[in-house]
């Protein structure tokens, strides 16, 4: 008994050493951004008809080069959303200059007390084929621009006096299906570190046992010294709770007991590490509780590095036929695909345009996003785990076949292991990603064999999730290629769910709609007579290069989702869905997608592009982004959405009626209604007067009132569920317009030169009803230490610049994107004019 109570003082003793000890350490690590006051100059593409290009000078590395007069700026950059818009350029990449050759530098200094370190940059995306200097040293590179990557600066930085670093990229050589953007379009990292530090990456944390009132954490952690001589080390680490802000909310919940071993000259170790951690809070969509990791490493009594990283407790089950667990919940994946771009910024990332756009699909039932086609921004990830989405985290739009001349498949033999893995291991320890896909409709699903590969490359780095891959060749779900990976994913493809669960051989593998709609439409357009499907056919013509919103008008491969809907409740084995798209992107603007720009003529695709602009009547087609998202590309709410939340939240009473009611035009002609809502059964108004109770029956997601002819007035809708009134909805026939509306999507901004305020302008009547059609240019000024960023309306033929003080409405909406100055105080305002209209004005705070 003595003995016993004897070794649980000692560990009591040696915890708490442990704690005080991490508590009054200061880690040798440093993070620091790189992102400020760069010099940066293009060279760009003029045109893909000839290959023609600015001439690029030599020599750009050098640091005895004057660059004084290169433009000044902040990294992330993308340096063709600026444009111009050109018709000489491919519409399916929005008609932006991105293809060329840039080149950025930086001057910066590394104190004298920082020799004996190691210096490294991390950069989280450079599109594209990077190249990297340090004071006309040649260091590295990485040639997809999707990866993040790091390289040592150590052997070539002058301590104590001025450094150059110089980076050239080259997207000339790199071909994309949509709008790739162009430059440091992520945020880059200097990172300071001792001699014997943990690997870049090398921190993975796994939760292979969770109870109720226990769990263990396995951590493994890969120290590399770069001391010539072994050295002995040891490792310990500490979990932390975070709280809502993600900083660490008290002591550490649990600790582990120190592990030492002895590192080879020049080497490294693979420590492993259990940690019991009691009563743990599983991170789950409703209540993200993260925790925090911090690993330790020591030689001798000598703190060598801290290095930390968040997790989550999460279990994951998917099942064959009853659908997706988290935790031991059945929980319906409800979500979007999106590509990188934040519309009006470009592929700049940046965090809160990011935040923006996952509250929008919060709120409308989202809880999942598919990074299409390729990583995503690490940021990205840290917003998912903080409000609670899952991710599906994808790396190829094509593997050794490509799909445009000079994609992925020019690097995938030398590459694909190398990206699969930078993706894998920096992102393995989000609780938000269930799930890698190592590609999407790649043209070698006829090789199951490369499939198994890629899925033994993502296994060999992380055992804790399944690999996927999105499939769109009708045999692919039952020709064998489905056994290469442990979640079968089919984009579309409605009429290949019978085969697929009619085989024997698909009972043991779960399923999802990898992509699934394609629905396309223009947020407040609506065209007439009123027809489903068969969208080549059923455009509005006559120059005009919109979609009706009516969500019935999809390509030959897609569906509405009514359709997709019906397919899943008929097979519930289903997990969920991943949505072409949540926001409208630049690029890709099917079904205008019609472009002879770099065709060959004679050639099939030449004749059917030809052939699609004659019978426009057009030479051109103006589009320059999609018409697919479910929010348009100022991130305003398509009718679609509201379709999506009366499904994916049915608790939630919601009704909406389409189309808007000003149609002067169309008096005494029939004017179809279409409502979307969470309850049963509606009942429609005109003017006071009932047209009818209808109610949802088998697989209907809308209620239609097809025969509604048109008078001016008002028409009102009244939903019930379960015999008990549920919601309503009304919509008018507005005045003239007459009035501005600003509305801020927040009332403070920090002044870091990064966040952002997202201010929609309204254009209404007397009645604060939005005017549909209307489309007065709003001028927009600052008042007090604030910036415009950028301005959109969401018009996917719009050729005005992204960069400017003013902005034509579509349908009655445009957007502004402020910022304070940097290191400002105070407030600013922002006001908006249009001649004729009531201005109005909004002022944001600027947070201490």
């Amino acid at each position: 008994m003595k003995r016993a109570l004897l070794h649980v003082i000692i560990i009591l003793a040696i915890t708490i050493l442990n704690t005080e000890f991490i508590k009054s350490q200061t880690s040798p690590r440093t993070r620091e951004s790189f992102n400020s006051n760069w010099k940066f100059v293009r060279y760009f593409y003029a045109s893909t008809d000839k290959a023609t290009f600015d001439r690029e000078p030599e020599e750009l590395q050098s640091p005895s080069l004057n660059d004084s007069n290169w433009r000044t700026l902040d990294l992330p950059h993308d340096w063709a959303i600026e444009g111009p818009f050109s018709d000489t350029l491919e519409n399916n990449t929005g008609l932006l200059p991105w293809k060329g050759i840039g080149w950025y530098r930086k001057h910066f200094m590394v104190n004298e007390s920082d020799r004996g370190k190691r210096i490294y940059i991390d950069f989280e995306g450079a599109m594209a084929y990077s190249q990297v200097w340090l004071n006309g040293r040649f260091v590295g590179g990485w040639p997809y621009g999707y990866t993040s990557f790091r390289l040592d600066l150590t052997p070539y930085i002058n301590f104590g006096k001025e450094n150059l670093i110089a980076v050239r990229l080259d997207t000339k050589r790199w071909d994309s299906r949509w709008y790739p953007g162009a430059g440091i379009y992520r945020n880059v990292w200097l990172v300071k570190t001792s001699q014997i530090h943990v690997k870049y990456n090398g921190l993975y944390c796994t939760t292979p046992e969770i109870k109720k009132e226990s769990a263990i954490l396995s951590i493994s952690s890969e120290v590399e010294s770069h001391i010539d001589q072994p050295s002995e080390v040891t490792i310990k680490a500490a979990v932390y709770k975070l709280n809502e802000k993600g900083d660490i909310a008290g002591g550490p919940v649990a600790e582990s007991i120190p592990a030492t071993a002895l590192l080879p000259a020049s080497g490294e170790h693979i420590f492993r590490l259990d940690i019991p951690v009691s009563n743990p809070v599983l991170w789950n969509l409703d209540d993200p509780e993260l925790y925090r990791a911090a690993v330790t490493v020591q030689q001798g009594q000598n703190v060598t590095d801290i290095c930390e990283s968040n997790f989550g407790f999460r279990t994951l089950n998917f099942t064959p036929r009853d659908g997706f667990y988290l935790n031991g919940k059945k929980v319906p994946v409800r979500g979007v695909c999106n590509h990188h771009d934040l519309g009006a910024l470009g592929s700049a990332f940046n965090t809160r345009a990011a935040e923006r756009q996952l509250e929008i699909l919060r709120e409308m039932g989202c809880n999942a996003i598919r990074t299409s086609h390729n990583p995503p921004a690490p940021e990205l990830l840290d917003l998912c785990d903080k409000m609670g989405f899952l991710v599906e985290d994808e790396a190829f739009d094509a593997w050794k076949t490509g799909k445009k001349r000079n994609d992925y498949n020019k690097l995938f033999y030398a590459w694909h292991e190398e990206d699969l893995k930078a993706m894998v291991r920096r992102d393995r320890n989000h609780p938000s990603v269930f799930i890698w896909s190592t590609g999407n409709e790649v043209n070698d699903q006829n090789n199951p064999a490369l499939s198994q590969s890629l899925r033994t490359i993502i296994k060999s780095e992380d055992n804790t999730r399944p690999v996927t891959v999105g499939c769109n060749w009708d045999e692919s779900g039952t020709n064998g290629f489905q056994k290469t990976v442990d979640v079968f994913g089919i984009n579309y493809r409605l009429y290949r769910y019978d085969a697929f669960f009619a085989l024997k051989d698909n009972d043991n593998l779960p399923f999802h709609s990898s992509e699934s709609a394609s629905t396309v439409s223009s947020r407040g357009e609506y065209f007439f007579p009123v027809a489903q499907g068969d969208l080549q056919n059923n455009l509005p013509g006559k120059g005009i290069f919109q979609v009706s919103s009516y969500d019935l008008a999809y390509p030959a491969w897609a569906s509405t989702p009514d359709q997709q809907w019906e397919m899943m409740d008929k097979y519930p084995g289903v997990f969920g869905e991943f949505v072409w798209t949540g926001f409208d992107y630049i690029g890709e603007p099917t079904p205008y997608d019609g472009d002879l720009t770099g065709l060959k003529p004679g050639t099939r695709r030449y004749e059917q592009e030809k052939e699609f602009l004659e019978k426009q009547n057009v030479t051109e087609v103006p589009s320059r982004s999609s018409y697919f998202g479910i929010l348009d590309l100022a991130g305003f709410k398509k009718d679609r959405f509201y379709l999506y939340q009366s499904k994916w939240r049915p608790e939630l009473p919601m009704a909406h009626i389409l189309p808007h009611w000003n149609w002067p035009e169309r008096k005494g002609l029939v004017t179809p209604v279409h409502v979307y809502t969470s309850g049963d059964e509606a009942e429609l108004f005109l003017n006071g007067k009932s047209l009818g109770l209808k109610k949802k029956g088998p697989f209907d997601y809308r209620l239609r009132w097809d025969d509604v002819v048109y008078q001016p007035g008002e028409l009102k809708v009244i939903a019930y569920k379960n015999g008990a009134k549920w919601a309503e909805d009304r919509v008018v026939t507005t005045g003239k317009a007459y009035q501005l509306n600003v509305l801020a999507d927040r009332s403070s901004v920090r002044p870091d030169n990064y966040d952002l305020v997202f201010i929609t302008i309204r254009i209404e009547d007397k009645n604060n009803h939005l005017v549909p059609g209307s489309s007065n240019i709003v001028n927009f000024k600052i008042e007090g230490p604030g910036k415009i960023v950028a301005v959109d309306n969401g018009d996917a033929t719009s050729h005005d610049p992204f960069q400017a003080s003013s902005r034509k409405a579509y349908n009655g909406m445009c957007l502004v994107i402020v910022k304070a100055e940097n290191n400002a105080t105070g407030t600013f305002t922002v006001k908006a004019e249009s001649k004729g209209l009531k201005e109005a004005q909004v002022a944001v705070g600027i947070e201490k």
